[in-house]
């Protein structure tokens, strides 16, 4: 194929553990095509996920597809029968990573894209690309999912963010009166 860098959008849910927020869900989901009318084939990321994990490497989290914004890490990168799932920490040390859960938690950001080069893709009967194996490089947070049906919207665990964040801030006020 052509070697550039790709990029696909799903959805996530999230949820704050003791780590700091974490994110789990669909990157990518098999036999449903995308908005560009791509599919990607069951099995499509065995071969790389299988590479990374021999070289001691892994899928990086970023921001927005953003080499220079990491914003986390993926603690679980596999796949299943529906798709490419996913699970990881966005790191609270990062400012980006602060910002995101803060976006996430108003239900400002709900997409997951991945990050790949195409290695085999083929044409099916009704013109779609059917993406056999793919290289996979990175899983982002990102604003517009590509793929409406995965899609994961506002719910308990974001508003369990939401209400956490308002404790976090009205504890830092309260330990800033003190300090006067």
């Amino acid at each position: 194929m052509s070697g550039q860098l790709e990029t696909k959008f799903a959805g996530f849910g999230a949820g704050l553990t003791a780590d700091g927020v974490t994110i789990a869900g669909y990157a990518s989901l098999f036999g449903i095509a995308d908005q560009s009318g791509d599919v990607v084939a069951r099995g499509a990321y065995a071969r790389s996920l299988a590479a990374l994990e021999g070289a001691g490497r892994s899928v990086k989290m970023l921001w927005q597809h953003d080499a220079a914004e990491p914003i986390g890490v993926w603690d679980e990168v596999r796949e299943d029968a529906r798709g490419l799932w996913v699970r990881g920490r966005l790191l609270q040390e990062v400012g980006r990573a602060r910002e995101a859960a803060a976006l996430i938690a108003a239900g400002a950001i709900d997409g997951l894209s991945i990050g790949y080069r195409t290695v085999v893709a083929e044409r099916d009967a009704e013109g779609r690309r059917m993406l056999r194996d793919l290289d996979l490089w990175e899983v982002s947070v990102v604003t517009f999912p590509m793929l409406p049906e995965a899609r994961v919207g506002a719910g308990q665990a974001a508003q369990d963010m939401k209400a956490t964040a308002e404790l976090v801030e009205r504890a830092r006020r309260e330990i800033g009166a003190l300090r006067i």
